[in-house]
């Protein structure tokens, strides 16, 4: 299978009140570790969907890494842009640049186990986390939606999406408001613990 990530960072962030995707996050912005997550996923390419102030970084040099600059309040607009720049894949992973602690291992256990399925998505306690594997199935869906809905809305109403139990909450963990930076930091080193 021939596998892509796209990175949602595009957005505003109203609620934090200023970049938080720059904000630091253990010693660095907080967008790097979802890029790192996305890099450590079984993929041969990942787009990072970017707000254009965004400093991408080391991250925009590496090898199998492109960068989408725009401005998006919309995760469809994001979601649509990475997919369109991903190129020929089979499957998409959609990781969201909001949420460092995403468990590495989540993306090679939905890579193995989405089969024909239509998405495949982690989930911890009966809810559904990130990161997301598409299947190309799904991508003419995908390139439907609109406004600040992201893949959610179409895997809600489908019977072939599979889930896959997971035992790391930090599958759901993101960032909203400043004070979100230090509680997660907490979060996560009582996960490693």
């Amino acid at each position: 299978m021939k596998l892509a990530a796209v990175v949602l960072a595009a957005g505003s962030a109203t609620r934090f009140g200023s970049d938080k995707l720059s904000a630091p996050f253990h010693g660095e912005p907080l967008v790097f570790h979802a890029i790192r997550a996305a890099r450590a996923a079984p993929v041969e390419k990942v787009v990072i969907v970017a707000h254009p102030a965004l400093n991408i970084g080391v991250w925009a040099g590496e090898p199998c890494t492109e960068v989408v600059r725009m401005t998006s309040d919309g995760l469809s607009i994001s979601l649509r842009a990475g997919l369109s720049a991903s190129g020929e894949v089979d499957g998409l992973f959609v990781f969201l640049g909001d949420m460092p602690l995403v468990p590495h291992n989540a993306a090679q256990r939905l890579a193995e186990k989405i089969g024909d399925h239509y998405a495949a998505l982690p989930r911890y306690h009966g809810t559904p986390g990130h990161p997301v594997l598409l299947s190309c199935r799904a991508f003419a869906d995908v390139l439907t939606l609109t406004g600040d809905a992201g893949a959610a809305k179409l895997l809600r109403a489908r019977s072939d999406v599979l889930f896959d139990d997971c035992p790391n909450p930090l599958i759901h963990l993101d960032v909203d408001r400043p004070e979100d930076l230090g509680w997660l930091a907490r979060r996560g080193r009582e996960e490693e613990e």
